[in-house]
């Protein structure tokens, strides 16, 4: 685009036609580009909406500059033939047309510039900015699994995180004048406090600290929570103690 040399007519439109062409291809790759990550994953990772929007303005850019070439060619002077009758154009009135024609052609031609760096600049910052967001998102995954990679959870905590998720609230009930903070199930399991605290810690469950904990606050179990349900009841350990050694038999008829 910088580079283009032409003169207005014939030569005009056999140097900047292939231009328009091409960026009605980048347009068209552009759609492609922001449907197939409309449709994809990364729509989940903080940060993608500014990708859409960015990407959606390169074709916008692209668009706008496929105009701009089209107007360029439609400022262009063609040489056909005039009507019967009328008279052909002399090379004064060709050169007055020619000089005429070139500053509007060359201001189209400026605008679709303007617009392809506009192009190649969102194009930069998407590529930058979707390399942040996916190794932010990685950086989170890691940091999750680390938190929830701990010891397994125990076929209490794994049954209480089930009830749970079938509904639950946590409730501040005044006992003897203290506050205690109770956890009630929908299912009526029993799930004590320490348990709940020791879900939550994990980031399995949270609660709705918008309401008051003496209403009740509603417990949700969360993404993880729900990935670690999908899996297998985990099951009780084994007992690790050490055999208690037989005590052995006193021998008959000695007395101490």
């Amino acid at each position: 685009m910088h580079d283009v040399s032409y003169t207005p007519g014939t030569d005009a439109l056999r140097h900047i036609g292939p231009l328009l062409l091409q960026a009605q291809d980048l347009t068209a790759t552009a759609m492609v580009r922001l449907t197939a990550l409309d449709n994809s994953a990364y729509t989940h990772v903080a940060g993608s909406h500014a990708s859409l929007d960015l990407l959606s303005s390169v074709v916008s850019s692209s668009s706008l500059a496929g105009t701009d070439l089209a107007h360029a060619l439609l400022a262009n002077p063609y040489e056909g033939a005039q009507f019967a009758g009328y008279p052909a154009d002399d090379e004064a009135v060709r050169a007055a047309r020619h000089a005429e024609a070139i500053p509007r052609m060359s201001g189209h031609l400026n605008d679709a510039v303007h617009q392809l760096d506009l192009c190649a600049t969102g194009c930069h910052y998407l590529a930058h900015g979707i390399t942040e967001d996916l190794a932010s998102a990685q950086d989170h995954r890691t940091v999750v699994l680390r938190r929830t990679a701990g010891a397994a959870l125990s076929p209490a905590q794994y049954d209480a995180l089930t009830a749970l998720a079938a509904g639950g609230r946590l409730y501040e009930s005044s006992t003897r004048g203290l506050g205690v903070t109770r956890v009630a199930t929908q299912d009526g399991t029993r799930v004590s406090i320490a348990t709940y605290r020791a879900l939550a810690k994990r980031g399995l469950v949270s609660a709705d600290t918008g309401t008051s904990v003496f209403q009740g606050q509603k417990i949700t179990v969360t993404g993880e929570g729900q990935r670690v349900l999908a899996g297998p009841r985990p099951r009780a350990a084994l007992s690790t103690a050490a055999p208690t050694a037989p005590k052995a038999a006193a021998a008959q008829g000695v007395r101490r």
